[in-house]
């Protein structure tokens, strides 16, 4: 969890504007790499009875090292240095990581960001002004949406969803590995394009494609996928052609967007606070969906696949109309995005709030 919250934050604050979302989406493909080896290596340890359990938890370890020693390899970063007093480190990194020394409009912008961060005393608590609410707003539906996809049902579930179109052994497997592999490919496809086309393109394009992906397999299932029948050889290949081609749209989209929209739209004040309430949420709808599904499939069939379009459509419609564009905006000025937007200008007020004591 502490990693979940702790590396899209830092990649935003080290990362260039211009490069920010791609160097953010690094973590996904990292993620997504690590899911797809992990269940190769489990594939291939299954077999190496009896102790083949042993050697698959084993080789987590390597991974676990070099994270550590990485971890203990970076340095802070600027925003970091500076909040806590070190303003002459906290320059000399940015200098580093930007390779030019004309880095003093960046720094200026570090040092008043630094300055309102350290008059917050409870960012938990300030997270909650009406002057935040468009940052908690996604906060908490970004993470939502992303679980609501269905794309962790189709992941966690795989073998059990291939299976029950009739599927071998196997061939779930084998299904589950596909899928696997397309999720960490596809994030290439966003690596590449997030800085060039913005965030709100990929969000809607790959919503509109996950939608159509959802219906074609309820409709599929629904005419083709009887009590007690097994598709076709035909349509099972199909059906697993079009999931791919919803995890191919997740892994280019929501994915790795539904970490890296989070971690560059808080203010420093709250920035950790934010992060963290994105986390709990993706945690909180992965534990539900996770407990749901199966009891879901019994009941709705086919139609799990229309509950998860339905939800696509919401929110897909939802970055339509609320969430500004945030390409190329440097992270301490997201903030005036806000307050250009149609909706949040009506909400946020003009002017910081100040309490009795004259706190922001």
């Amino acid at each position: 969890m502490l990693i979940m919250k702790a590396v899209p934050l830092y990649l935003s604050e080290m990362a260039p504007t211009h490069l920010r979302g791609a160097l953010n989406m690094m973590f996904q493909l990292a993620t997504t790499l690590g899911i797809f080896t992990a269940n190769m290596v489990n594939y291939g340890t299954q077999k190496l009875e009896p102790w083949g359990w042993r050697l698959s938890l084993g080789l987590a370890a390597i991974p676990a090292t070099l994270m550590t020693v990485g971890g203990c390899l970076l340095p802070e970063t600027p925003n970091s240095l500076i909040e806590m007093g070190s303003k002459e480190r906290g320059r000399k990194v940015l200098e580093r990581i930007r390779g030019t020394d004309k880095v003093d409009a960046e720094f200026e912008d570090m040092l008043d960001a630094s300055e309102l961060a350290n008059s917050i005393k409870h960012p938990f608590r300030n997270i909650l002004k009406k002057r935040n609410r468009p940052q908690l707003v996604m906060a908490i539906c970004m993470p939502t949406f992303q679980i609501l996809t269905g794309i962790n049902s189709i992941l966690f579930y795989a073998p059990v969803l291939f299976q029950s179109m009739g599927f071998g052994g196997n061939a779930s497997l084998y299904s589950s590995a596909v899928t696997g592999a397309v999720l960490a490919g596809s994030t290439f496809i966003s690596i590449a394009a997030v800085d060039r086309l913005g965030r709100r393109v990929l969000l809607i394009s790959g919503g509109i494609q996950m939608i159509i992906c959802q219906v074609i397999v309820a409709i599929i299932l629904g005419v083709k996928f009887g009590d007690n029948q097994e598709l076709s050889k035909g349509y099972s290949i199909l059906v697993v052609v079009v999931i791919c081609l919803f995890v191919l749209a997740f892994g280019w989209s929501w994915g790795p967007l539904g970490w890296t929209v989070p971690s560059e739209i808080f203010p420093l004040e709250i920035r950790s606070a934010g992060q963290s309430i994105t986390v709990a949420v993706n945690l909180l709808f992965t534990f539900i969906i996770a407990q749901c599904f199966l009891a879901m499939l019994c009941h709705f069939k086919f139609g799990i696949f229309l509950f998860f379009a339905s939800w696509i459509t919401v929110m897909t419609v939802f970055v339509y109309f609320f969430l500004p564009e945030t390409k190329g905006v440097p992270i301490e000025e997201i903030i005036f995005l806000w307050r250009k937007h149609w909706f949040w200008k009506r909400i946020i007020p003009e002017y910081p709030e100040v309490d009795d004591n004259h706190n922001v």
